[in-house]
């Protein structure tokens, strides 16, 4: 995917975000209309804030959490939870994979329960899988991304934000470039609050960003 290093080239893949759970209605509005003005691929909220109290325009997509931040949830948990955000209006869900599986190195467990999420909420959403790379050596971060991709997976993220291992790095982005880049988007979030660290994740292979510091990221780049 070639993204062009500009304002508008890296605005159109991010995800401006807010997952402070305690986060109101009201910020949650004040986000949508900073998005709107941002011009960004999609918002990212919690699944309580749902439905929207914000007309968006069309384009501009709107992402969901689950089983966030821990994965800690059983399954049945997760499915019934990314029907409602869908049902709430959310287009795309960022889901927290079982990390006791991913750990151990249990991939098929996590895949049957991606697997379980998309036959529950159909092919037109788009799943984005939060392996938590920080926790993960760069071998099962690769048997992560083939997990993600046998279970139906459209995207895989280095991280929810939340963990204490850390967010995104460049070498957990190189390596779920080098093993589904090109088939499966790659969202690198955690830390991401300057251009120049942004550009530097783009440069390693991430299609989608999630990103808190929207504006302030856009505003080091170029027109």
């Amino acid at each position: 995917m070639d993204i062009a290093r500009t304002r508008a080239g890296i605005a159109g893949i991010i995800d401006h975000t807010l997952l402070a759970p305690e986060s109101t209605d009201a910020q949650v509005a004040s986000l949508c209309l900073e998005a709107i003005d941002l011009e960004v691929a999609a918002v990212c909220i919690n699944a309580t804030r749902l439905p929207l109290s914000v007309q968006l325009p069309p384009g501009l997509q709107v992402a969901a959490v689950v089983g966030f931040p821990s994965g800690a949830h059983p399954t049945s948990v997760k499915v019934v939870e990314a029907e409602a955000v869908v049902a709430g209006g959310a287009t795309e869900v960022d889901v927290v994979v079982d990390l006791a599986a991913a750990v151990s190195g249990d991939w098929a467990a996590v895949a049957r329960e991606l697997t379980a999420i998309r036959a529950a909420i159909g092919p037109a959403v788009t799943i984005k899988a939060i392996l938590e790379t920080a926790l993960l050596t760069p071998a099962a971060i690769a048997e992560g991304c083939r997990a993600v991709e046998d279970a139906g997976g459209d995207f895989v993220k280095t991280s929810s934000g939340f963990h204490p291992a850390g967010g995104a790095s460049v070498e957990a982005v190189e390596v779920m470039a080098a093993t589904v880049g090109g088939r499966l988007g790659i969202k690198a979030a955690g830390g991401i609050r300057t251009a120049e660290t942004a550009l530097r994740m783009v440069d390693a292979g991430a299609t989608r960003l999630g990103c808190s510091a929207s504006a302030a990221v856009l505003a080091g780049l170029p027109a």
